[in-house]
């Protein structure tokens, strides 16, 4: 038959594509935290920013913005848009670094650091929805970290 190799597989088609499903489980997942930050006035983008800050803060002391946007896997220029909003709003502020005074540090403020504790927790139960719990959650979260370091840049 001309046009068929053998051996080959035919074309399988997206429905058969992990990583077809993967965009479309991402975007679920997306939909469902967007509907959930959003009585708390954050976006997705602000969700993980003010999240990084804060995490960032109890586990290594006030980040960079860079270290920030590592986190978070922003970019440089929208960090800085983000985190300039989250300032303007009262939940993050700069404070000059002690180390190195071309740098500034983030430091999260009172009002901040309520807002992401409702935000964590509208987080936690859609991830709940999504993932499960216990060994299946477990199961998940490694496979999904076993991805993401394939790619280049991950914080963990």
């Amino acid at each position: 038959m001309a046009g068929h190799s053998t051996g080959a597989p035919g074309p399988r088609g997206p429905l058969l594509s992990p990583g077809f499903w993967l965009h479309h489980a991402a975007l679920a997942w997306r939909q469902a935290l967007d509907t959930g930050l959003k009585p708390l006035g954050l976006t997705h983008t602000q969700f993980n920013l003010l999240g990084s800050v804060s995490w960032l803060t109890l586990t290594r002391g006030a980040p960079t913005q860079q270290e920030a946007a590592d986190l978070s896997g922003s970019d440089r220029m929208m960090a800085s848009r983000v985190l300039a909003t989250l300032a303007e709003r009262g939940l993050v502020a700069k404070a000059p670094d002690l180390a190195d005074a071309r740098s500034k540090r983030l430091v999260i403020t009172d009002q901040g650091r309520a807002l992401i504790h409702q935000a964590v927790q509208v987080a936690a139960e859609v991830d709940a929805e999504f993932f499960g719990a216990g060994a299946e959650r477990e199961s998940m979260l490694h496979a999904l970290r076993d991805m993401a370091r394939l790619g280049q840049n991950t914080p963990c």
